[in-house]
C-alpha cells in the first residue's frame, strides 16, 4: 500500500504542479509545441470529453465514492506493476477531484489535433488515470493467462 499512496502522491503534485503552471500561463494564449502537439487552456466541467456539464455536484460524489473504491481496491494488490498502475490512477482521480472541488471543473490543457479532427484537451491526471488502467486491465489479462497456464 505503501507504493500505491507514494505514486499517488507524485501524480497528485505533478498534476497539480501543471495545471498552476497551465492556468497562469496560458490564460491568454495557447502555446504551439510541435506538429499537431500543443498546450491550451480548457476547464471541463463535466465527465469525460465534457459530457453531462451540469451534474458537478453527482460527478463529485461519485468520484469521491471511486477515490475510495481504488483506495480499498488497491489494499491488497499483489505486485508491484499492480499497485504502480493502482497509484496512476487513485493519483489521477484525486487529482482531477480537487479541481472540482476548488473550481467546479478539471483544468486541462494538454491538446492534440490532426488537421480539423480535435481530440479532447486533457491534464497530468487523465493520462495517469489512463495509463494506470490499461495496466491493470493488461495485468488482469496476464494473470488470467497464467492461471490458465497453471491449471
Amino acid at each position: 500500500m505503501a507504493a500505491v499512496l507514494s505514486i499517488a502522491i507524485l501524480v497528485v503534485a505533478a498534476d497539480q504542479i501543471t495545471k498552476s503552471l497551465a492556468v497562469a500561463d496560458l490564460a491568454t494564449h495557447d502555446v504551439h509545441v510541435i506538429g499537431p502537439f500543443s498546450f491550451r487552456l480548457a476547464y471541463n466541467t463535466g465527465v469525460a470529453f465534457s459530457l453531462g456539464t451540469s451534474l458537478t455536484g453527482p460527478i463529485i460524489i461519485v468520484a469521491v465514492a471511486l477515490v475510495l473504491a481504488i483506495a480499498w481496491m488497491a489494499r491488497g494488490v499483489p505486485t508491484m506493476p499492480a499497485a504502480t498502475a493502482c497509484g496512476l490512477v487513485l493519483g489521477g482521480a484525486i487529482g482531477n477531484l480537487i479541481d472540482r472541488i476548488r473550481l467546479g471543473a478539471v483544468v486541462d490543457f494538454i491538446h492534440f489535433h490532426w488537421g480539423h479532427a480535435y481530440f479532447p484537451a486533457f491534464n497530468v491526471a487523465d493520462s495517469a488515470i489512463t495509463v494506470g488502467a490499461a495496466c491493470l486491465l493488461l495485468d488482469a489479462l496476464l494473470e488470467s493467462n497464467r492461471t490458465r497456464t497453471k491449471a
